[in-house]
């Protein structure tokens, strides 16, 4: 009997020096994370810009890349649509290729990219604008199902 009651203050013991250990180092780490703050606000005001929060998503879609946007300005030439030479900047000429681009396939002749206007254009997913998205797929999900004909043994 006293062998057990040893051994379970031993074990007590053992458990709150790691807790109080690990509460030790998480207290550490946010007595400095103020420090590094204030640090990064000096810095920041020095150099005359706001920091922002990288963790704070932006509204709205980004613009296409120089690159994705030649693509599209050589489709739309492919097409007939645009005549300069691809530059990679979505000026008011690709606007207008692309509005014509839209008239001329029934597409909403708006001048801005969409999924169906890429998908026209070759360069879009084959799904999009088809119907609405679908949840992932996840492999938990793919064990649980049963087939749908029954399995049939091979004679």
């Amino acid at each position: 009997m006293m062998r057990v009651r040893k051994a379970t203050n031993l074990a007590l013991t053992l458990f709150l020096a790691a807790g109080l250990g690990v509460f030790a180092s998480t207290a550490q780490a946010k007595a400095a994370a103020p420090k590094k703050a204030a640090s990064s606000k000096a810095s920041s005001a020095s150099h005359g810009k706001r920091s922002r929060r990288s963790s704070r998503r932006e509204r709205g879609q980004k613009a296409p890349a120089p690159d994705r946007i030649s693509e599209i300005q050589q489709a739309l030439a492919k097409d007939g649509s645009f005549t300069g030479k691809p530059n990679g900047k979505w000026d008011a000429s690709t606007v207008e290729a692309t509005r014509k681009f839209q008239g001329t396939h029934g597409l909403n002749p708006t001048g801005k990219l969409d999924a169906k206007t890429l998908q026209q254009l070759g360069l879009g997913s084959q799904t999009a604008g088809v119907a609405p998205p679908m949840p992932p797929v996840s492999a938990s999900s793919l064990q649980n199902t049963t087939p749908t004909q029954p399995l049939r043994r091979q004679q």
